[in-house]
């Protein structure tokens, strides 16, 4: 009951935006005996019940009417709502359906909570005209499922119309529905009272499976209750009150601070209202936009900055609360994760991931990649030559999960999605030059986490020379020799006066699969090509520094060998960060100024 006690928590200190519609948010927070949904017929009356007009309502407007416990849960059995309804139910076509909708409505006007606007569309669906003014108008009554709902007009300059953005009616239906409870209270296992039983809990917490309930249960008969329970009501039993609550705060949640991955919602807040951040995005993004990241000494800094911004704005001890929901069967909603802690517990595991699994990017600036690219480049395929790289829907909802877990209760970072990753980015010649470069900076992230969960180490953001591991030189190796044939390919259209901007693969990156099962061998071949056709197109001062380079890489390479036998064996994980930070060293100018009169053509 831990979730729905929270989600009854952030109901009741939410109270005062009941009813309210609030500029940028998806869809308001429902009073009780409301439920949140679209209308496809907008009908125009006065306050005498007369026909003023009809359009087509907004098919993306999404409006608060009036239920019962029965029509928020109806399937097949007709049940009728009181107010805003169903073509089926208004146009007199189907008596049973239209007696439902007449005689609870009566109901209503003719106790102590009616209301004017109620009446005055009682009076009218009376007349049965409303087949023949749709008409009219110009609306199709074919679809006896399309919704309709209510605009009474004449009660005074600057009222709202619309019955969905009325909160007196909103009040003055919860009242009177709630005084119509006359069933013997009982215990609700939510808030400890004696109160008031449903056993109708709201449908459609989660807009994609619309039918999908949190607490339902139908073998009543057989195998009763699975032989556990000889009565529903020791098994759970929740008051009404408590239970429209508690589910009309987790739709309002999951709608306005939701993220939906793969058909599964994660959402994640403070039953207090307080500011949090979405756990499925890196911190950095969350906060004001940038032109470019941070830099690696400042990065820290500025993520512990944006935690305090945070923190001050939460009481001490106050809680943040993780959910992800998801449907198996269109009638059951599972809770396919939970957690609740402190909230400046939660911040700093957010923060702990970024610092870790982060890598510096050409473009951005130092950051930690989306869960959700972690996912697409390590399962996912590219549409296209240069399109989005995308992966099966049904992987997402899981592996996010898994992600999730990893960042929020620190779980190990996934040894086969880090092998996923480096397996996609020893292929980089099927990728377009944005996704390459996305997917390197997410894979090499990703190994980062890696070894700081299971090896207790760190591979740092900034090129490491000397760095005493032998894949990661031969990365740099890589680098490299990419970046000669880059250069002398540049020189060659400079010289030529060519403007030709066609993207062209180097024979380092088109060997790369074999240069990682056989570093030595296949780097001796691409040498080879390259002094054959490229090295003649470079400046002396180029080849000078080039070689040196080499030069110094193998000295580093032979230095990290504990036997000869291991010099040509096949790559780990470690070279794709030496690849990326030796060609992005290489793209600066104080890594060459001292061997060159224009260091930006190297």
């Amino acid at each position: 009951m831990g979730l729905l006690q929270r989600a009854l928590e952030t109901y009741e200190a939410m109270e005062g935006l009941v009813g309210i519609y609030e500029e940028g948010k998806e869809e308001p927070l429902a009073p009780i005996g409301h439920i949140v949904t679209k209308a496809q017929i907008e009908v125009t009356i006065n306050s005498e019940g007369k026909f003023i007009g009809a359009k087509q309502a907004d098919k993306d407007k999404k409006i608060i009417i009036p239920v019962t416990e029965e029509s928020s849960g109806r399937t097949s059995s007709p049940a009728a709502h009181p107010l805003c309804e169903q073509l089926g139910y208004l146009l007199g076509d189907d008596e049973t359906k239209f007696d439902l909708f007449i005689n609870g409505l009566t109901k209503w006007c003719q106790s102590d909570y009616a209301h004017p606007k109620a009446k005055a569309v009682l009076a009218y669906v009376e007349q049965r005209t409303l087949h023949s003014d749709l008409t009219n108008a110009g609306i199709s009554t074919d679809k006896e499922k399309d919704m309709v709902c209510w605009r009474v007009t004449g009660f005074g300059i600057g009222d709202k119309s619309g019955v969905w953005e009325d909160v007196s009616l909103m009040k003055a239906y919860s009242s009177y529905y709630l005084s119509q409870k006359q069933d013997e209270p009982y215990l609700c296992m939510l808030t400890g009272e004696n109160t008031h039983i449903t056993w109708q809990h709201l449908k459609g917490t989660f807009s994609l499976n619309g039918n999908a309930k949190i607490i339902s249960a139908n073998d009543s008969s057989n195998f009763t209750y699975r032989g556990r329970f000889a009565e529903p009501e020791e098994a759970a039993s929740v008051g009404y009150l408590a239970s429209q609550r508690a589910h009309n705060a987790l739709k309002w949640l999951i709608s306005t601070q939701g993220t939906i991955q793969g058909g599964r919602a994660f959402v994640c807040w403070n039953p207090q209202g307080r500011p949090v951040p979405k756990p499925t995005l890196p911190v950095f993004l969350q906060f004001e936009e940038e032109e470019d990241g941070p830099e690696y000494q400042n990065y820290r800094n500025d993520l512990r900055r944006k935690l305090a911004g945070y923190q001050d704005k939460w009481q001490p001890g106050e809680q943040v609360i993780i959910a992800a929901f998801d449907a198996a069967t269109t009638g059951r909603l599972a809770i396919t994760y939970y957690n609740e802690m402190h909230g400046s517990d939660f911040l700093e595991r957010l923060v702990c991931w970024d610092e870790t699994c982060c890598w510096k990017d050409y473009y951005h600036g130092e950051q930690s990649p989306l869960l959700y690219n972690i996912i697409a480049f390590a399962f996912g395929t590219q549409r296209g030559e240069a399109g989005k790289v995308e992966p099966d829907e049904k992987l997402i909802a899981p592996q996010m999960q898994r992600l999730l877990s990893c960042r929020i209760d620190r779980a190990a970072f996934p040894l086969d999605i880090m092998r996923a990753l480096v397996t996609k980015a020893g292929n980089l010649q099927v990728y377009s030059k944005a996704n390459r470069n996305k997917l390197l900076c997410t894979a090499c992230a990703a190994i980062r986490k890696y070894y700081f969960d299971h090896k207790k180490g760190e591979i740092k953001l900034s090129l490491e020379p000397e760095r005493k591991d032998r894949s990661y030189q031969w990365g740099r190796m890589l680098a490299v020799m990419e970046k000669i044939e880059d250069t002398a390919h540049w020189n060659k259209k400079r010289r030529n006066g060519s403007d030709d901007s066609k993207e062209r693969l180097t024979n380092a990156i088109r060997m790369q699969s074999a240069f990682i099962q056989r570093p030595g061998v296949t780097s001796m071949q691409i040498m080879d090509r390259l002094h054959s056709a490229y090295y003649s197109d470079l400046r002396s001062n180029q080849r000078v520094f080039f070689d040196r380079l080499i030069g110094e890489i193998m000295e580093q390479i032979h230095l990290s060998l504990e036997s000869l036998e291991e010099y040509g064996k096949p790559l780990t994980e470690s070279y794709l960060p030496g690849y990326y930070l030796q060609k992005s060293a290489l793209y600066t100018k104080k890594e060459i100024e001292e061997t060159e009169e224009n260091p930006d053509e190297v």
